[in-house]
Protein backbone atom coordinates (compact mmCIF):
# COMPACT_ATOMS: atom_id res chain seq x y z
CA UNK A 1 0.00 0.00 0.00
CA UNK A 2 1.67 3.29 -0.97
CA UNK A 3 1.86 5.85 2.17
CA UNK A 4 -0.65 8.76 1.89
CA UNK A 5 0.45 12.13 1.27
CA UNK A 6 0.45 12.75 5.00
CA UNK A 7 0.28 10.52 8.44
CA UNK A 8 -2.81 12.55 9.21
CA UNK A 9 -4.57 11.38 5.71
CA UNK A 10 -2.81 7.52 6.35
CA UNK A 11 -4.92 7.43 9.70
CA UNK A 12 -8.05 8.44 8.46
CA UNK A 13 -7.95 6.14 5.53
CA UNK A 14 -6.16 3.74 7.86
CA UNK A 15 -9.13 4.07 10.59
CA UNK A 16 -11.94 4.08 7.83
CA UNK A 17 -10.77 0.92 7.09
CA UNK A 18 -10.93 -0.78 10.29
CA UNK A 19 -14.65 0.84 10.14
CA UNK A 20 -15.92 -0.71 7.38
CA UNK A 21 -14.32 -4.11 8.47
CA UNK A 22 -12.67 -4.82 5.58
CA UNK A 23 -9.97 -6.92 6.03
CA UNK A 24 -8.03 -7.36 2.78
CA UNK A 25 -7.82 -3.61 3.16
CA UNK A 26 -6.54 -3.37 6.38
CA UNK A 27 -3.97 -6.24 5.77
CA UNK A 28 -2.42 -4.19 2.50
CA UNK A 29 -1.16 -1.53 5.03
CA UNK A 30 1.02 -3.97 7.06
CA UNK A 31 4.70 -5.61 5.68
CA UNK A 32 4.58 -9.17 5.01
CA UNK A 33 6.07 -9.85 8.56
CA UNK A 34 4.46 -7.05 10.53
CA UNK A 35 4.19 -6.97 14.54
CA UNK A 36 0.56 -6.42 15.71
CA UNK A 37 -0.31 -5.88 19.21
CA UNK A 38 -4.08 -4.82 21.34
CA UNK A 39 -5.42 -5.75 24.11
CA UNK A 40 -6.58 -9.25 22.73
CA UNK A 41 -3.14 -10.23 21.44
CA UNK A 42 -0.95 -8.27 24.12
CA UNK A 43 1.90 -10.74 23.13
CA UNK A 44 1.13 -9.88 19.58
CA UNK A 45 0.97 -11.39 16.32
CA UNK A 46 3.42 -11.74 13.18
CA UNK A 47 2.93 -11.97 9.30
CA UNK A 48 -0.23 -10.60 7.31
CA UNK A 49 -1.84 -14.32 7.35
CA UNK A 50 -2.20 -14.26 11.50
CA UNK A 51 -3.02 -10.67 11.11
CA UNK A 52 -6.09 -11.51 8.40
CA UNK A 53 -7.39 -14.48 10.46
CA UNK A 54 -7.37 -12.09 13.49
CA UNK A 55 -9.08 -9.65 11.94
CA UNK A 56 -11.63 -12.11 10.58
CA UNK A 57 -12.38 -13.12 14.02
CA UNK A 58 -12.44 -10.01 15.65
CA UNK A 59 -14.74 -8.69 13.42
CA UNK A 60 -17.31 -11.38 12.96
CA UNK A 61 -17.62 -11.34 16.88
CA UNK A 62 -17.61 -6.95 17.07
CA UNK A 63 -20.85 -4.82 16.59
CA UNK A 64 -20.30 -1.82 14.04
CA UNK A 65 -18.15 0.02 15.03
CA UNK A 66 -17.15 3.78 13.85
CA UNK A 67 -13.62 5.05 14.00
CA UNK A 68 -12.77 9.20 13.80
CA UNK A 69 -9.23 10.12 13.86
CA UNK A 70 -8.73 12.69 16.86
CA UNK A 71 -5.05 13.46 17.08
CA UNK A 72 -1.60 12.77 14.76
CA UNK A 73 1.62 13.25 15.85
CA UNK A 74 4.49 12.01 13.55
CA UNK A 75 7.34 10.44 15.12
CA UNK A 76 11.18 9.94 13.61
CA UNK A 77 10.08 5.82 12.57
CA UNK A 78 6.36 6.47 11.53
CA UNK A 79 3.47 8.39 13.66
CA UNK A 80 1.30 8.09 16.67
CA UNK A 81 -2.63 8.46 16.15
CA UNK A 82 -5.64 9.19 18.43
CA UNK A 83 -9.12 7.83 18.22
CA UNK A 84 -12.44 7.35 19.33
CA UNK A 85 -14.62 5.03 18.80
CA UNK A 86 -18.32 4.17 19.02
CA UNK A 87 -19.71 0.62 19.46
CA UNK A 88 -23.26 0.13 19.07
CA UNK A 89 -24.92 -3.20 21.39
CA UNK A 90 -27.92 -4.99 20.09
CA UNK A 91 -29.95 -3.73 22.70
CA UNK A 92 -29.77 -0.19 21.59
CA UNK A 93 -26.83 0.94 23.81
CA UNK A 94 -23.62 2.82 22.91
CA UNK A 95 -20.13 2.60 24.00
CA UNK A 96 -17.50 4.56 23.55
CA UNK A 97 -13.70 3.46 23.58
CA UNK A 98 -10.75 6.24 23.18
CA UNK A 99 -7.80 4.76 21.80
CA UNK A 100 -3.76 5.49 20.94
CA UNK A 101 -2.31 3.44 17.74
CA UNK A 102 1.70 3.37 17.85
CA UNK A 103 2.46 3.13 14.22
CA UNK A 104 6.32 1.92 12.92
CA UNK A 105 7.09 1.95 9.57
CA UNK A 106 9.01 0.54 7.16
CA UNK A 107 9.00 2.35 3.89
CA UNK A 108 4.71 2.80 3.15
CA UNK A 109 4.06 0.04 5.15
CA UNK A 110 3.36 -0.92 8.51
CA UNK A 111 5.69 -2.46 10.73
CA UNK A 112 4.68 -2.46 14.18
CA UNK A 113 1.29 -1.00 14.82
CA UNK A 114 0.64 -1.16 19.15
CA UNK A 115 -2.82 -0.26 19.91
CA UNK A 116 -3.79 0.93 23.73
CA UNK A 117 -7.33 1.64 24.54
CA UNK A 118 -9.95 2.25 27.21
CA UNK A 119 -13.50 2.11 27.78
CA UNK A 120 -15.61 5.57 28.15
CA UNK A 121 -19.24 6.00 29.48
CA UNK A 122 -19.93 8.87 27.15
CA UNK A 123 -17.97 10.70 23.90
CA UNK A 124 -15.32 12.11 24.97
CA UNK A 125 -15.56 14.73 22.33
CA UNK A 126 -18.91 15.97 23.73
Amino acid sequence: MAMMRSAEQHNVEWLQAWSDKDVERLVAYYSPDAVYRDPQVPNGLQGRDALRDYLTQLFAATPPMVYEPDEVWETQSGWCGRWVCAMDGPDGSRTWLRGFDLVVLEGDEIALNEVYVHTLDRDPRV
